[in-house]
């Protein structure tokens, strides 16, 4: 191949490369910022029958962070364009697997939360449960592992609740 053909080569690519360009924009959300101003998230009370004291605190930081951290949203005690509440419904523990001797060999931890949104300026209403579970094994205490499956849980929970009220999912 000749240098000129090397050379034209080059030349039709670089313009094809500056003559075409790829905008991608990734914001995670689908807020209209200009309707869309505040947001009001009031405490997600634990109403589990059975659950674990640091949970309710740990879930309401968390779901606050991610509005903060990944909107524009300004949080608000009242009056907020979007409205988000709800409840920490069962924090429940099952066997999942059982051992050739007959014992539980893992052991599945699932958390639910009822939430409600409302965003009267979309026309968006509705009321959904979202869960999450996690599994560990028999052999430990749920004390010895509580807070990091807790945690597990919780982030799970709230890019659920999350992706289910501004992100475009």
């Amino acid at each position: 191949m000749g240098w000129k053909t090397k050379w034209t080569l080059i030349l039709a690519v670089a313009s094809l490369l500056t003559a075409c360009s790829v905008s991608y924009k990734f914001t995670g959300t689908s807020i209209n910022y200009d309707l869309i101003k505040s947001i009001q998230l009031d405490n997600v009370a634990n109403r589990a029958p059975y659950g674990w004291a640091p949970m309710e605190a740990m879930f309401n930081n968390k779901l606050q962070d991610r509005y903060a951290n990944q909107t524009r949203l300004k949080l608000v005690k009242r009056g907020g364009d979007m409205q988000l509440s709800g409840e920490i419904i069962s924090y429940d523990q099952f066997n999942k697997a059982v051992s050739a001797e007959g014992f539980s060999s893992q052991v599945q931890l699932k958390i639910t939360v009822n939430i409600r949104f409302n965003s009267p300026k979309q026309n968006i209403n509705w009321e959904k449960q979202f869960s999450a579970t996690t599994q560990y094994n028999a052999t430990q205490q749920l004390s010895a592992v509580q807070e990091q499956l807790v945690t597990e849980m919780i982030e799970d929970l709230t890019d659920q609740i999350f992706n289910a009220t501004v992100a475009d999912w």
